[in-house]
């Protein structure tokens, strides 16, 4: 299966256009957050992503809430998750948004989970091959320039549990493009550009 995988678009067109022009050979596109700007523009931005006519899966970032972007895939092929699992073609993929843990003094009002929140949203999956969580684990692809690490615990110990074969991520956008290995899971903090990766 041939997988492109994406975050923080910010309603960015240039980069939007890229992505739709390769989903054209993807088996499977995965949002990864983040693709609003403060809330605002979703519904319109995400409109060419929902008739993509490839299996698509997104989970919200802290810049659209869980509800703002299932209305605005609503009635469409585009599956949110959101602390669940889906399964498309023998690959279970759990995902879970938001940023975790809330991040430092944003003067909006930003879409955050605390710790023990995503821990228990996360803890009754019992099987992911991908996990697609906005925020990055908690020291692997979260380096921020000046604030240092600001991943998630709660995701690092479901990654550690569910050893998936890829943990993708964003949100960090100074670690966009970082890698890094929890066990023998893969992690990658993707960034707005087409990431590819194949599962068989």
């Amino acid at each position: 299966m041939r997988i492109l995988a994406f975050s923080d678009l910010h309603l960015s067109k240039v980069a939007a256009r890229k992505l739709i022009d390769a989903a054209i050979t993807a088996d499977l596109v995965l949002g990864v957050g983040d693709y609003a700007h403060r809330r605002e523009g979703l519904a319109e931005f995400l409109a060419p992503f929902t008739t993509l006519g490839v299996p698509t899966v997104m989970v919200p970032g802290n810049n659209e809430t869980e509800d703002e972007l299932r209305a605005a895939v609503a009635g469409t092929d585009v599956t949110v998750l959101h602390g669940e699992t889906i399964v498309i073609d023998g690959i279970t993929i759990a995902g879970i948004g938001a940023a975790i843990p809330p991040p430092p003094a944003i003067p909006w009002n930003s879409f955050d989970l605390t710790e023990d929140a995503a821990r228990a949203m996360l803890v009754s999956i019992e099987h992911a091959d991908i996990l697609i969580s906005h925020s990055p684990p908690k020291g692997v692809a979260d380096q921020h320039s000046d604030l240092g690490s600001l991943g998630s615990q709660a995701v690092w110990e479901a990654a550690t549990r569910l050893a998936p074969k890829w943990l993708l991520c964003g949100h960090i956008h100074d670690a966009w493009g970082a890698r890094g290995q929890i066990g023998s899971t893969q992690v990658w903090n993707l960034g707005p550009t087409p990431n590819w990766i194949t599962l068989n």
